[in-house]
């Protein structure tokens, strides 16, 4: 029986078998394709022996009819694998298949395609092509033959492959490097995200949802604090524009037991194309990319209920398409850049005032440096929510009129050179004190009530943060010293083009122009 790390490092020689002939994002789909199918296979042949076993009193002729019923795989949440697709016959035919390994493996995605609806075009025919170097895809093959997701103990295969395939994806986004976080935010913040709103059942929504990262750290939360039987108090709902990290999130969801159906059937830009418009949903959790400047802006949009967003930055309008989709009570939690707290470019200012004043801001969290591979931008956390009211027999502290603030910028550990993460006792100070802020059911059971803390928190009212002309900056309430927000927030490079971007959208004369951005050049530069 091979352990999870063993298989994680079976698995990652898999991939470096591939790295010199492809490039990254396709060797990442590649590999997980594999793993997915040896996954669905080992479940399948897990849960094919526990219905042989219990079968020991029924004629040998008659066990044959069990085993072949798909409603005993499919009431278990287990994929329905046809035989040429199980990955025994894969394995003693790789060799010597008509066709080739490749067709064979092309052939068996097609089949459990067919088998299995909510899969339908996930699963990439991409192994029979002619630029795919066949004795690599063998040994690829018999690698993964090594490495056995079913039985370890107590845990299903389901609990073994996540791990496997979390594990293969932060390994990509780490080799990908910007690239990657198009598919992928680091796991520290998402827990911080979950851990915050505690989402225990309801709808949970993800506008720019990668590869469900956000879903299945929900589901995990569920899991840990209401046990396996409550893990479908939540039902998943997302959409992502890109359509390899759609197939990527439709894999994830499935292997975790989740409806892979949450994520739709097709990929789709939510700003273009929004696929869930009647949707209001419970929690909402979204790592935006951040400052988007190429987006489908439509200026008379209904979402833009604040103000309408500039085209040169999308911040405020992932912010108000949150916002839309929010039920009565619904809250979010959302990753942007630092800029997104005092930017007052192209209106921004006015409407960061709105959502303020609508009451809709509960929550802000400055990040501390570091925890994102993908970019260089300081991060910050919105949590925004519907009521703030005590919401009757909740008994909640009633927040009407108030925002928490909180500087976590201190916090957290260097793992390695250039990458920091939020341990444990990191996540547990931070959620404490907004679910203290609060009067959750959880800061109560702990017996915690919130006071403020100079450095850390502070409980501002509306009229204080109207004096400060609607910047959310912690460290401005708090008492900490405040970061430069306009020089630091993100790379010279980055903001000198983004600003030039901005002002000649906002300038038509070439001589205010040119004396704007020498000034703007000379305040970076100097």
């Amino acid at each position: 029986m091979s352990s999870t790390k063993e298989i994680q490092d079976i698995l990652w020689k898999a991939a470096d078998k591939l790295r010199g002939s492809m490039d990254a994002a396709q060797y990442k789909e590649f590999v997980l394709s594999l793993v997915f199918l040896k996954y669905v296979s080992d479940a399948f042949a897990e849960r094919r022996a526990q219905i042989a076993e219990s079968l020991t009193d029924i004629p040998e002729q008659r066990r044959e009819a069990f085993l072949d019923d798909r409603d005993e795989y499919v009431s278990e949440n287990v994929f329905w694998v046809p035989p040429t697709a199980r990955w025994k016959y894969i394995a003693d035919n790789a060799a010597s298949a008509e066709g080739g390994v490749g067709k064979l493996l092309d052939d068996g995605l097609d089949e459990v395609m067919k088998a299995n609806p909510s899969l339908t075009g996930v699963l990439v025919k991409i192994f029979n092509r002619d630029n795919v170097d066949k004795k690599r895809l063998k040994e690829l093959v018999d690698l993964i033959s090594d490495a056995r997701f079913a039985g370890h103990g107590d845990r299903p295969a389901q609990d073994v492959l996540g791990e496997v395939y979390e594990y293969f994806l932060e390994r990509f986004a780490r080799a990908e490097g910007k690239r990657a976080g198009e598919f992928y935010t680091p796991a520290s913040v998402v827990r911080l995200l979950v851990e915050v709103l505690e989402p225990y059942e309801g709808r949970v929504y993800d506008p720019c949802c990668g590869s469900g990262g956000m879903f299945v750290q929900a589901g995990k939360f569920v899991t840990a604090h209401a046990g396996r039987d409550h893990s479908h108090d939540i039902a998943v709902y997302g959409q992502e524009a890109n359509e390899r990290t759609w197939r990527l999130a439709k894999m994830n969801l499935a292997i975790h037991g989740m409806d892979p159906k949450g994520v739709g059937d097709r990929w789709a830009d939510t700003f273009d194309d929004d696929k869930l418009p009647d949707l209001k949903a419970d929690f909402v959790m979204a790592n935006p990319p951040f400052n988007m400047s190429d987006w489908a802006r439509k200026a008379d949009d209904k979402r833009w209920r604040f103000g309408t967003p500039p085209q040169s930055n999308a911040n405020y309008a992932w912010l108000q398409h949150i916002v839309s989709k929010l039920g009565e009570r619904g809250s979010a939690g959302v990753v942007l850049s630092n800029g997104s707290m005092s930017s007052k470019q192209s209106g921004e200012g006015e409407i960061r005032a709105a959502l303020v004043e609508a009451d809709l801001v509960a929550c802000m969290v400055a990040l501390p440096s570091n925890l994102f591979r993908t970019t260089a931008i300081p991060a910050c956390l919105w949590f925004l929510t519907k009521d703030k009211t005590p919401q009757g027999a909740k008994a909640l502290a009633d927040r009407r009129g108030e925002v928490l603030f909180i500087d976590a910028r201190s916090l957290g550990k260097m793992v390695d050179r250039t990458e920091r993460i939020l341990t444990d006792e990191d996540l547990a100070k931070i959620a404490d004190t907004y679910h203290a802020w609060r009067g959750t059911k959880s800061a109560k059971t702990k017996r915690i009530s919130y006071q403020d803390v100079p450095g850390f928190c502070y409980s501002a009212r509306m009229e204080e943060i109207a004096k400060h002309d609607h910047v959310l900056t912690p460290g401005r309430y708090v008492g900490a010293t405040e970061v430069n927000e306009d020089l630091d927030s993100e790379p010279v490079e980055e903001r000198i083009a983004r600003l030039t971007k901005e002002l000649f959208e906002q300038l038509d004369e070439s001589v205010r122009l040119d004396a704007i951005v020498r000034d703007q050049l000379g305040r970076i530069n100097g």
